[in-house]
């Protein structure tokens, strides 16, 4: 039986599910609002140095719902290739260190920006894409 696949898919299943609860969180309730009421309305008001086109709270919507939908695009391809197409992902040094590479990067980011939920999450992720990676290259 291999077990790499399975890893890499659980790996995914992590990062889409803290993808999908971010995109929710930032358009449905009050998660990533601040706690100051006069910094919300700030926020509100004033605009980015690059553009005045858009303010810091419409910037920072935009923001959110990009990232969610980076971590939910992650965990497709990554999930699809390892359920359905397994041989072409670990047929590839490339994508695999890829995919490791991204949550590595996740990782750090969430270790020096983020807060502990997320920061667990991608751990956890990182740890079965690392055995999933682990078992490919090991039990091919």
């Amino acid at each position: 039986m291999v077990l790499a696949p399975y890893f890499i898919i659980a790996s995914a299943t992590v990062v889409g599910l803290l993808g999908c609860a971010h995109l929710v969180f930032t358009f449905y309730g009050n998660k990533f609002d601040p706690r100051d009421a006069m910094v919300t309305e700030a926020l509100r008001v004033v605009s980015p140095v690059i553009s005045r086109q858009t303010t810091m709270a419409r910037a920072a919507k935009g923001f959110h719902a990009s990232h969610s939908l980076g971590a939910m695009l992650f965990a497709l391809v990554w999930g699809y290739l390892a359920l359905v197409h397994w041989t072409v992902l670990a047929q590839s040094p490339f994508l695999l260190a890829l995919g490791m590479g991204v949550l590595l990067a996740y990782l750090a980011l969430a270790q020096r920006y983020w807060f502990s939920v997320p920061q667990r999450g991608i751990a956890l992720a990182s740890v079965l894409y690392a055995a999933g990676l682990g078992f490919a290259v090991v039990l091919p």
